[in-house]
């Protein structure tokens, strides 16, 4: 037996190596389908389809946000890099202006360094190697805690479902129970209205009671009462199952809404007209509650 999963939820990781830290942010929100979005540092941009991989090896539906964020914990070594060809160009125009104006132009290399570009110190970057191996510890901790987030956050919704399915299912028996005193309430109201078209006309009393039990049935709601019923059994079923059920539920609350709403159309009688608000209630309950659901 599977749990409900929620779509909703927030995980950290974090993970130090010899020179930096890296901390990971998963966060989950409803969606229709699987959407990921990945944020790196610049250093580690190249591992973003691993980290892809990653989350979509352990979430099946909603958007997931990962962000990764870097800081140094220790000084990296810098590097110096020298355009010699900018250097050397350099020079090159200096003796020219110096040609070009008659003066002397004795450019050292102490001149040149001085020259924009020539000498450029970039920070140090960190080891790809080590970067990549704190990255996957660090999302993988991330996910971890998003997925018992997202379990517990399901715990929770699955409870609450399986409280508005009990409640749709006593207004179903409720529902058929009254049912049978409906019907006679209509047939009745029925065979009063046609009595009064025809006033002092004689009528066939077995056409007249085929013609209103005809009319009657029309308001006769044991049909989708029963496959209310089915419905709500499959969607305990599912609960019960677990895993990612959410479109399977959400395609059962459009079948319980669509046959709530027949009711509604058919139910000619005034008892039952103001039974079906209480399902319709129950259903709207159910179908905010399963949009949360993987």
């Amino acid at each position: 037996m599977g749990l409900v999963v929620s779509m909703t939820g927030y995980g950290r990781g974090e993970a130090r190596g010899t020179r930096i830290a890296l901390v990971a942010e998963a966060r989950s929100l409803n969606h229709r389908f699987f959407e990921a979005s990945v944020k790196l540092p610049r250093g580690l941009a190249g591992n973003e389809p691993d980290l892809r991989r990653l989350v979509q090896g352990r979430i099946t539906r909603g958007r997931v946000d990962v962000t990764v964020t870097l800081r140094r914990t220790a000084a990296a070594t810098p590097s110096v890099r020298t355009d010699v060809a900018l250097g050397l160009a350099y020079a090159r125009g200096a003796r020219a202006l110096g040609e070009a104006a008659g003066v002397a132009s004795e450019v050292s290399v102490a001149d040149l360094l001085r020259l924009p570009g020539v000498v450029t110190v970039e920070e140090g970057e960190e080891e790809d190697g080590e970067g990549a191996v704190l990255l996957k510890t660090a999302a993988a901790e991330a996910l971890d805690e998003l997925s018992r987030m997202r379990q517990t956050e399901g715990a929770a919704l699955a409870r609450d479902l399986g409280s508005h399915i009990d409640a749709l299912a006593a207004w179903v028996r409720a529902v058929d129970g009254l049912l049978p005193a409906a019907l006679a309430r209509i047939q009745t109201r029925l065979r009063d209205r046609v009595q009064a078209i025809l006033g002092e006309t004689p009528a066939d009393p077995g056409r007249l009671a085929q013609e209103v039990a005809t009319w009657a049935a029309r308001s006769d709601v044991a049909e989708e009462l029963a496959r209310l019923g089915s419905h709500l059994a499959q969607f305990r079923a599912l609960l019960a199952e677990g895993g990612a059920v959410g479109r399977q539920l959400d395609f059962l609350t459009q079948e319980l809404h669509r046959e709530v709403n027949t009711i509604a159309s058919k139910a000619d009688d005034a008892e039952l007209v103001a039974r079906v608000l209480e399902a319709r209630t129950l259903v709207e309950r159910i179908r905010e509650q399963v949009q949360n659901v993987e």
